[in-house]
């Protein structure tokens, strides 16, 4: 179900989308127009290069030029994978710097008395600026032209591995969002079940940690004793940045099955003393590496102490993303050293074979090593020396937040087994305490652990 309904909003804004812009290009007074080949085939190319160019002359004024740029992104959307290449590639490398400009402009600089220094240091960060940025950002002036910029970027993501000359323009178009993109410019709101059905089917399609099955599970995470939040964009109105969803209730929960079960009684909120975020998803691709996951958990904690002032703990249920691709990667001489180690390794070369969780003596033997050794990747193992190896520690870490107790069996899906070996951990935000964990963290990459966890690496 969610595969399909992503699919079919997805389609819909793509063919909304193109409706706008195309009613936005059309000029019954001139006769230019640009049409291209789904494929960029035959002279194709040198038209749309020339039709770039002309989006970058200021000939005939504001909407003149809002028009080109609208015919170019309706005839962008048209192109098929290998059109969409090739003009992004055409964007890459006869867009960019010109480097010999800067090397004049710097020596023009360098040159310049101290009265026209400034100037020329203006001139010099001109220069430094590609044209392809003017052209990108003639599309933030077009109807959902911020959110078109979003998904060029999301495919410049799946494709500078394999095309490095990319780089440089997924860069600038990165700058470019993240001037837009500011947290002081983003709206958090409630997301209910009487919100708009569209918003809902997004919900869906965008949960990437726990996949919603059905309309009855997303009403259960929308319930009475649930919460949840996402940041808007003024310009993106419709479409949610990124969402947590909270659960109310008593204690830490150690199950994300038994949080999400349908069944189970709703918690009487004035019984409640814990909000528990379980679930924290990014909903657009191509604002990756823009941050502002942080402050939207600051914002929830804040609006839920003030609606329900009897919560004491503010806490998630997060998975280990990375921690079997890690454990199966070590020698049997590195794991020997680590706490854990050495009963994993007496437990023979697969310990994890397929329904190993359901037999209880295979489970009760594998408990020990596996807590320990997962102890010790969350907060020892590190990447560069310095920040937690492993994704999502790293970002409540980096928040403030505790690494406060080890799970057993917390997530028995599919993709929880093979993630994790069913492993999740609670992150604990002690609010008095986030400010200094945070720098902490950032300055030395000091972890902070509760003894309950500590005892885990002994």
């Amino acid at each position: 179900m969610p595969s399909q309904i992503s699919t079919s909003f997805l389609n819909r804004t793509l063919s909304q989308l193109k409706k706008v812009w195309h009613e936005l290009s059309v000029d019954r007074q001139q006769s230019q127009m640009l049409s291209l080949s789904p494929s960029l085939e035959g002279e194709d190319l040198q038209q749309l290069q020339q039709w770039m160019d002309s989006c970058l002359t200021a000939a005939g004024g504001e909407v003149a030029a809002r028009r080109r740029a609208a015919l170019l992104g309706e005839n962008y959307l048209a192109l098929n994978a290998e059109g969409r290449l090739k003009f992004l590639l055409l964007l890459a490398q006869q867009y960019d710097v010109d480097d010999q400009a800067v090397e004049q402009a710097i020596e023009h600089w360098r040159e310049s008395p101290a009265e026209e220094k400034a100037q020329a240091r203006n001139q010099l960060r001109d220069t430094l600026e590609p044209p392809r940025q003017t052209l990108l950002s003639q599309f933030t002036e077009l109807p959902e032209g911020i959110k078109f910029l979003v998904d060029m970027r999301a495919e410049l993501l799946s494709l500078r591995r394999e095309h490095p000359e990319l780089m440089p323009l997924e860069a600038d178009l990165k700058r470019l969002l993240a001037s837009w993109f500011d947290i002081g410019l983003l709206q958090m709101a409630q997301i209910n079940w009487h919100s708009g059905a569209h918003l809902l089917e997004k919900l869906i399609a965008y949960e990437a940690v726990h996949a919603i099955q059905s309309w009855d599970d997303l009403k259960n995470r929308l319930d009475s004793d649930r919460r949840c939040f996402a940041f808007f964009h003024p310009k993106m109105p419709d479409e949610p940045l990124i969402f947590v969803e909270v659960a109310l209730v008593k204690g830490l929960a150690d199950n994300v099955q038994q949080l999400l079960d349908e069944s189970a009684p709703l918690v009487d909120l004035n019984e409640a003393d814990s909000a528990i975020f379980y679930s924290i998803s990014n909903a657009q691709r191509g604002l990756a590496g823009i941050s502002f996951g942080n402050f939207l958990i600051k914002r929830v904690v804040a609006e839920l102490q003030h609606d329900f002032p009897n919560l004491k703990q503010f806490s998630t249920l997060s998975p280990i993303p990375g921690f079997c691709h890690w454990l199966h990667r070590q020698s049997a001489e590195a794991l020997a050293e680590l706490p854990g180690g050495q009963a994993w390794l007496a437990l023979g070369d697969d310990p994890l074979a397929e329904g190993w969780h359901l037999e209880h003596e295979s489970a009760e033997a594998l408990q020990e090593p596996l807590q320990q050794l997962a102890a010790h990747y969350l907060s020892r193992e590190k990447r560069k020396g310095r920040t937690a190896l492993d994704p999502v520690s790293h970002f409540h870490l980096s928040n403030g937040a505790e690494i406060a107790q080890l799970n057993w069996l917390a997530d028995s899906s599919e993709k929880g087994l093979q993630q994790s070996a069913g492993l999740m951990v609670n992150y604990l935000y002690d609010l008095p305490h986030i400010e200094n964990r945070s720098q902490a963290y950032s300055a030395q990459g000091e972890v902070a652990r509760s003894a309950r966890f500590k005892a885990l690496l002994k």
